[in-house]
């Protein structure tokens, strides 16, 4: 026996199309915390896939609207100290870890080290180290190519220097560019759940500030001051600077080597990012744990894995080979 809808069509179709709204939402929310859920027909439309996805990038967005803030928190001594802080150790987390070892493996490290730092990389809301990783490689193939998703010599300076990470494109971790990685459950979870790590500094940020308020007033801080200037603007700075190495390396500073693609050496740049600017160097050698490739070449982050090494908790610091630097041209 047929069952009729207690609703005419003409009523229904407003309900589905709501319906489906609300799902299309919560599928957006949903890859917000899990970057494993693409888009349904997502790698399908390369035109679609090359654009800005706005709904779900709203997170990044917020993220540069959170540091107006400040016009109504003010600035403490305390909140500047924590906000430097928190842009030195995520750069070097992301510099030393991220790029050089996740990306290049230019050293050695024990799994908890690895993973330790892993985890202060996510906070940087940079996505997680497979996805990291995975690009850049990518990028080293094709680098100042068509299918270089970053060049701005393909694309310009904002598409190479932000856009091209808001694309579905780019929101996916292609694993087959690191076996290595993926062999570690625990790496496929935090790139799969990178999300988490951010929220939950930001919140504790938040408690950081409150608990200041409530036992050391004379400090000038709050809660939403810690916020802002902890998270928002420090994570803010601490992306733009990172990201310069794609949009001005490739534009702007001396070839000290001929590489086939448009890398440069910028010492402004490698201030910025504790030693990523020596960017032609990089491309040139990409397999040294070191990219200032001359005693003057300012390299904080190859100082820091030396530290490191001096601790016992990263080992084998691959050298720049003498044969690199007969080939340089200074």
């Amino acid at each position: 026996m047929r069952t009729r809808s207690p609703l005419p069509p003409d009523q229904r179709a407003p309900i589905a199309s709501r319906r489906g709204a609300f799902d299309g939402a919560l599928r957006t929310a949903r890859r917000w915390v899990d970057t494993e859920s693409a888009a349904p027909g997502a790698g399908q439309d390369d035109e679609r896939d090359e654009r800005v996805d706005w709904l779900r990038a709203a997170p990044f967005v917020a993220m540069h609207l959170g540091c107006l803030g400040a016009w109504w928190t003010g600035v403490s001594p305390v909140a500047l100290a924590v906000a430097a802080a928190l842009y030195v150790v995520r750069m070097f987390a992301l510099t030393g870890f991220y790029h050089r070892y996740f990306s290049h493996r230019t050293f050695r490290a024990s799994r908890p080290v690895q993973f330790a730092f892993a985890v202060i990389g996510a906070s940087s809301v940079q996505r997680g180290p497979l996805w990291w990783a995975a690009h850049h490689r990518h990028h080293h193939r094709h680098t100042d190519t068509a299918q270089d998703p970053h060049s701005p010599v393909q694309r310009g300076f904002w598409r190479s220097h932000m856009l091209w990470f808001l694309t579905p494109q780019a929101f996916r971790t292609d694993l087959s560019r690191v076996p290595d990685l993926a062999a570690f459950p625990e790496l496929r979870w935090l790139d799969r759940y990178d999300t988490l790590v951010p929220a939950l500094l930001a919140l504790g940020l938040f408690a950081l500030g409150a608990a200041l308020q409530a036992v050391a007033p004379q400090l000038g801080t709050g809660a939403w001051q810690m916020l802002v200037w902890g998270f928002f603007i420090s994570t803010t700075v601490l992306f733009h600077a990172t990201v310069t190495i794609n949009s001005l390396a490739h534009r702007y500073g001396r070839r000290r080597f001929d590489t086939g693609d448009n890398s440069r050496n910028n010492l402004w740049l490698a201030l910025l990012t504790f030693g990523e600017g020596w960017h032609n160097n990089h491309h040139f050698f990409p397999g040294s744990a070191r990219q200032g490739f001359r005693w003057w070449e300012i390299d904080l982050t190859y100082y820091g894995l030396r530290l490191l090494a001096a601790m016992g908790l990263v080992r084998d610091l691959k050298p720049v080979p003498a044969w690199v630097l007969q080939r340089a041209r200074d």
